[in-house]
C-alpha cells in the first residue's frame, strides 16, 4: 500500500495532469487521510473538471467526512457527465436513503446495478432497501418483535443491535435520542461494513479486524463481529467511558455468540 502511494505520488508530481490522481486520492481516502485525499482530488480535478470518476471520488471523500449533502451534489455532477456512472448512482442511492427517500434510493440503486451487475455491494444495498421499503409499506408504524437475546443486559432493547452482513436485524434494538426506533435503518447502513473493515485492514496490513469504536459529541459506538455471520453494535451516551464501553461490548458479544451458535444446532 505504501509503495503504491509513493509510486502514484511520484507520477502526479512528475505530471500534475496525470489521471493517477484518482487512485492516489482513493488510496489516501481508504487510509483515512481525508485532508490529503481532498487536496489530491481537487488538484487533479482542476486539470480534469469533466471527469466523472473525479467527482465520484470527491463525493466519497465528502461522505466519509460526514458531508452527505455535499457528496450528493458531486454525485449529481458525475451523473450529468456520465448518466450511467455506477458509482454515482450507488452514492446517490446511499444519500437518498440517509434522507429517508426510499423511492429515490431504489431508483438510483437499480440504475447502479444495471450499469455494473457484478458489484455485490450494490446487490446487497438494493436488497436491503427493498426489504425496508416493503416493511415500511406493510407496517408503517410497527416496530418488529425481535428475539430477547440480550435480556438482562443494559440497553438490551434500545442500545444493542445484532445484524447479519446483509443488513438484517437479528436481535436487540436501537433508538435515537429522540426515542424513535432506528434499528432497521442503522442495520442497513451496516450492510457491507464487515467486508469494508476487512478490506481496509488488509490494505493497511493490520491483520484481522476485531472492533471499531467511534466517539461522538453526544454518545459513543462500539462495533464488533461476534461471529463471521453477524455484527454487533453497542451505543451509549457520552457519560460511559471508552473502557467501560469495551467491557459492555465484550459481554454482549459473548451472549450474542452463544445465541448464534444455538441457532445452528
Amino acid at each position: 500500500m505504501n509503495d503504491d502511494i509513493r509510486a502514484l505520488s511520484a507520477e502526479v508530481a512528475r505530471d500534475p495532469a496525470s489521471l493517477a490522481f484518482v487512485p492516489l486520492s482513493e488510496a489516501l481516502r481508504v487510509r483515512g487521510q481525508l485532508d490529503a485525499a481532498t487536496k489530491v482530488a481537487l488538484a487533479g480535478m482542476e486539470h480534469h473538471p469533466n471527469l466523472a470518476d473525479g467527482h465520484d471520488l470527491y463525493a466519497r471523500i465528502l461522505a466519509d467526512a460526514g458531508d452527505v449533502e455535499g457528496a450528493a451534489d458531486e454525485w449529481s455532477i458525475a451523473l450529468a457527465l456520465d448518466p450511467r456512472h455506477a458509482g454515482a448512482h450507488k452514492g446517490l442511492g446511499f444519500a437518498n436513503f440517509r434522507q429517508g427517500d426510499l423511492d429515490a434510493a431504489l431508483e438510483h440503486l437499480e440504475l447502479a446495478l444495471a450499469a455494473d451487475p457484478t458489484d455485490q455491494t450494490i446487490v446487497q444495498a438494493l436488497q436491503t432497501v427493498r426489504q425496508i421499503a416493503q416493511q415500511a409499506a406493510a407496517h408503517p408504524a410497527e416496530v418488529p418483535e425481535r428475539p430477547a437475546v440480550f435480556a438482562g443486559l443494559e440497553g438490551a432493547d434500545h442500545g444493542l443491535l445484532l445484524v447479519d452482513p446483509q443488513g438484517r436485524v437479528l436481535a436487540g434494538g436501537l433508538r435515537a435520542q429522540s426515542g424513535h426506533d432506528v434499528a432497521e435503518e442503522v442495520a442497513a447502513y451496516l450492510a457491507g461494513v464487515s467486508q469494508e473493515a476487512e478490506r481496509t485492514a488488509r490494505l493497511l496490513e493490520l491483520g484481522e479486524w476485531r472492533w471499531i469504536m467511534a466517539e461522538g459529541e453526544r454518545g459513543h459506538l462500539h462495533l464488533s463481529a461476534p461471529s463471521t455471520s453477524a455484527l454487533l453494535l453497542l451505543a451509549r451516551d457520552k457519560s460511559v467511558p471508552s473502557g467501560r464501553l469495551a467491557i459492555l461490548a465484550a459481554r454482549a458479544a459473548e451472549v450474542a455468540r452463544r445465541w448464534l451458535e444455538a441457532q445452528t444446532l
